[in-house]
């Protein structure tokens, strides 16, 4: 690896907090089982000068997915969880799906052909989504979305809708296909973790404790943050557009049902979205998956099941259906909660066959490249951010180094 190339990632980094794009981030890459570089840029908070340091916690939104991911197949490696069998066997209330094609809220559901699978859970192929976008979108994202702002004032006040009392809300609102006909993002996730908490008999942040978090050394990882951590929790901040560019404003709302000060435990664990992290303990759960299921000798997945996740692909009906909804992920497919490049060629940023991972609402980023022997961890807390460009820019270099 080229490494003075990398030198250039501090003037992406610094030049993306200059313009406003983010208050803070930072960025570790490990190559060979090594670390190659670690760099940070601006403010965990703004108000105060914190700067945005190596043990910043952040909260990870969807990149709790790949955790979820790892969990359930730790149980699928001890066959007590089938990726082909009805989720409804292991939460009843799923029996009675309903589908609505009906736009708005006035539309009339109906019996649903199909059932959910548990592998339509982990490759978003549920039917369910975040929510509507539009007074046009189906009954079913209408009263999603209806469940998300009651979640979003539970956590905050009462805080005793449980992970298991959000799959049971679910499976009376209606999807918007039939479960294994389409793509949609969305909240299979969450169900996904009441699933496993059924099958292992605790709580989803019990078992990922157990099993991942203590073995792999992350002591930064969980659903909250104690009080004696809360000063090393980074602000949420928003990008504003100006009539001379752009600026940062604090936002302190819930989304999804995750609380912003992550101060208490939570009743509902989401498995979607509700973990937060610093970008060494998650490098911890990444380069787990790059030395095959494996770390510093705890085991946490077999070689194979690891191998099944890279080489996971949609079928090639999905896959259209995916790429029409995820043009970004142009070269990519979407299996496990984990995106996998499967035509590198295609993508809008370098990287190589089967390197795989996913990002966050707020910006935080994993890349797993097996190939390569390559980890990237990036952690920052912008609203509506995914993948970001100077994220982008940062892997195209690292890749170019290679």
């Amino acid at each position: 690896m080229d490494i003075m190339n990398l030198k250039e990632i501090q003037h992406v980094l610094d030049n993306a907090v200059k313009s406003n794009y983010f208050a803070g981030t930072n960025l570790l890459v490990y190559k060979d089982g090594k670390e190659v570089g670690y760099w940070q840029s601006g403010l965990a908070d703004v108000s105060t000068g914190k700067p945005f340091n190596r043990d910043t916690i952040c909260r990870m939104y969807s990149m709790s997915k790949p955790v979820t991911s790892v969990a359930a197949m730790i149980l699928v490696e001890e066959g007590k969880l089938d990726l082909a069998e009805e989720v409804a066997n292991y939460i009843p209330a799923f029996w009675n799906l309903q589908i609505c094609y009906d736009k708005g809220r006035n539309g009339t559901p109906q019996k649903a052909f199909k059932n959910i699978l548990v592998q339509d859970l982990l490759n978003m192929t549920s039917g369910y989504t975040y929510g509507a976008w539009s007074e046009d979108c189906p009954l079913g994202e209408q009263l999603t979305s209806d469940l998300i702002q009651e979640l979003n004032a539970d956590v905050a006040g009462p805080n005793k809708i449980t992970t298991q009392d959000v799959a049971e809300r679910l499976a009376k609102i209606p999807v918007s296909f039939e479960p294994g006909t389409d793509y949609n993002y969305g909240l299979s996730a969450d169900i996904l973790g009441a699933v496993i908490e059924k099958v292992s008999g605790m709580k989803l942040s019990e078992f990922m404790k157990k099993r991942i978090f203590e073995p792999l050394g992350m002591k930064d990882t969980d659903f909250y943050v104690p009080a004696e951590k809360q000063n090393r929790l980074a602000k949420v901040y928003k990008c504003v557009k100006t009539d001379d560019g752009q600026k940062l404003e604090p936002f302190t709302n819930c989304n999804l049902g995750i609380q912003d000060k992550m101060d208490h435990a939570p009743a509902f664990e989401s498995g979607g979205a509700g973990l937060c992290s610093t970008v060494e303990d998650y490098m911890k759960f990444a380069l787990m998956l790059t030395n095959g299921g494996e770390l510093d000798g705890k085991r946490i997945l077999k070689k194979g099941t690891v191998d099944f996740l890279r080489h996971a692909r949609l079928h090639d009906d999905l896959q259209q259906k995916f790429n029409q909804k995820m043009p970004h992920l142009s070269g990519y497919t979407y299996c496990n909660l984990l995106r996998v490049a499967f035509e590198p060629g295609k993508a809008n940023v370098i990287t190589d066959y089967e390197e795989f991972g996913w990002d966050g609402w707020l910006g935080p980023y994993v890349s797993v490249d097996i190939k390569n022997n390559l980890t990237i961890v990036m952690t920052m807390q912008r609203t509506d951010t995914g993948t970001s460009g100077p994220t982008r820019r940062i892997k195209n270099m690292i890749y170019s180094s290679l």
